[in-house]
């Protein structure tokens, strides 16, 4: 029999187990499973909070519905409470005022010469310096070059500038001259290769970006945590042990030690760390691949949530949300009217806020260092500077994330390729999984766990 050990019970972990286990029962392996969260609760970056009719989402809050997998969540018996995004503009707070987004936009990246033209964000020079997308060709950048570069080059730094990067950068958590074309939008260059211009590629796939009314995003009745809790449940034949830390992995021969807080040790076959890249680290304690580990990089987040006990037409007609440029006099990142673009988060359709504070911010280093009574305060006079609004919530919550948030900076991929190698030929049933490696998107990571799951499959299979 096989003992294999998955170290996370983050998104990624549980779809790996849960892959594992239903291998297990169609192929007739006799297997151990064992899943180690040191949390209280799985779900890691997920996690729902359901308080007073609010239903608040401290960490990812929702799913881009072109990746979902409806066979996969149908499985789950998950597709009837999947709810989609309500229709409404965002903004970005500049010049002390909210401005619309164009409508026909990815990622802030017009999709036709109308959305161009239309866009409040960008100078009639700024318009004209984007026109040079439609007849420039490509001729050097590759996949590993920067995201920022590439699109400066072609759709001008001002339309960079205003409009895209506040929107790339508040997805990525970082810089875009330091973000790869690869690590994050591969099809752009694909798009600028057949087509000759971004702009005219993302036009003739605008379906798959801005395809019917509310469908561009997703999450569930309930929550996000709701596809948590189901993957929990069907986990009948893995033994969880959830409020554990895994203090470390050595190998023993052909099998490997997970030395457990207790001083509880489990013989494992195959291991899966599906943690952020610090645990890991500390987690092997060893000196040749720790440069590696430490080229990688996280960066942080502060969520605040505020409720009120006022409707949530008080908001900007048909918006949903706003990111602020560097200097737009507000403390925040970014905003989203949860109760305004999610219907489901509040029962009576009460104003639900949540208010993004990033460790790229200016200001971070003294936020992170504030109570939760002090955030809140922030948080307010950003609301009522942006949308004017200086009612007392009846709700607030607080959620710091400290360097759980990755950053795929120019060497990402590299670094993560040169990881896999020396790991195969090193710790040969150690397996890295998760968004510190292979994507930040709870679709990204649900594949990442079903491939980690086929890989240890595949393993077992050729082994026998």
């Amino acid at each position: 029999m096989k003992t294999i050990v998955v170290i996370g019970g983050g998104i990624t972990g549980l779809t790996a187990m849960y892959t594992l286990q239903k291998a297990m029962k169609e192929q007739n392996l006799q297997l151990k499973l064992i899943l180690v969260e040191s949390d209280k609760a799985l779900g890691g970056k997920i996690r729902t909070i359901r308080r007073d009719g609010f239903i608040m989402e401290t960490g990812a809050d929702s799913i881009v519905s072109r990746k979902n997998d409806p066979e996969w969540l149908e499985e789950l018996g998950l597709t009837g409470d999947i709810v989609y995004n309500a229709t409404g503009r965002s903004f970005i707070y500049s010049d002390g005022r909210l401005k619309k987004i164009p409508a026909d936009a990815v990622f802030g990246i017009p999709v036709s010469l109308q959305a161009l033209a239309e866009s409040e964000l960008i100078s009639a020079e700024g318009k004209v310096a984007a026109l040079k997308d439609y007849y420039t060709p490509n001729e050097t950048f590759t996949e590993n070059d920067s995201l920022g570069k590439f699109l400066e080059h072609f759709l001008g730094e001002e339309l960079v500038r205003k409009q895209v990067a506040p929107i790339i950068s508040g997805v990525y958590s970082g810089e875009l001259d330091n973000l790869t074309i690869a690590s994050t939008f591969p099809f752009l260059l694909e798009y600028k290769n057949k087509y000759g211009s971004i702009m005219k590629g993302l036009g003739e796939n605008k379906d798959k970006f801005l395809g019917g009314a509310g469908s561009r995003f997703s999450s569930f009745r309930h929550g996000v945590s709701e596809l948590i809790d189901t993957l929990e449940a069907r986990l009948g034949d893995v033994e969880i042990l959830k409020g554990t830390k895994a203090l470390s992995v050595t190998k023993q021969g052909e099998r490997y030690a997970v030395t457990l807080a207790g001083e509880r040790t489990l013989e494992a076959d195959f291991v899966v760390l599906s943690t952020v890249h610090t645990s890991a680290r500390s987690l092997l304690q060893d000196e040749a691949l720790n440069p590696y580990f430490d080229k990688l990089s996280n960066r942080s987040l502060i969520s605040v949530y505020l409720g009120y006990d006022i409707p949530d037409d008080r908001l900007p007609e048909d918006g949903t949300g706003f990111i602020a440029t560097a200097d737009s006099g507000l403390v925040c990142d970014a905003s989203t009217w949860s109760s305004r673009k999610w219907k489901h988060t509040s029962a009576q359709q009460r104003l639900l806020i949540r208010m993004f504070y990033k460790s790229s911010n200016p200001h971070y280093d003294k936020l992170q260092q504030m109570t939760k009574e002090e955030l809140t305060k922030v948080a307010m006079s950003d609301v009522e500077k942006s949308i004017g609004i200086a009612e007392q919530p009846v709700i607030c919550d607080v959620t710091k994330w400290r360097n759980s948030i990755p950053n795929y900076h120019l060497g990402h991929p590299d670094i993560v390729r040169s990881l896999e190698s020396r790991l195969a030929a090193s710790y040969p049933g150690v397996i890295l999984a998760g968004c510190s490696y292979y994507g930040v998107g709870i679709p990204d990571c649900i594949a990442n766990g079903i491939q980690t799951g086929h890989k240890i499959i595949d393993a077992v299979a050729a082994d026998k």
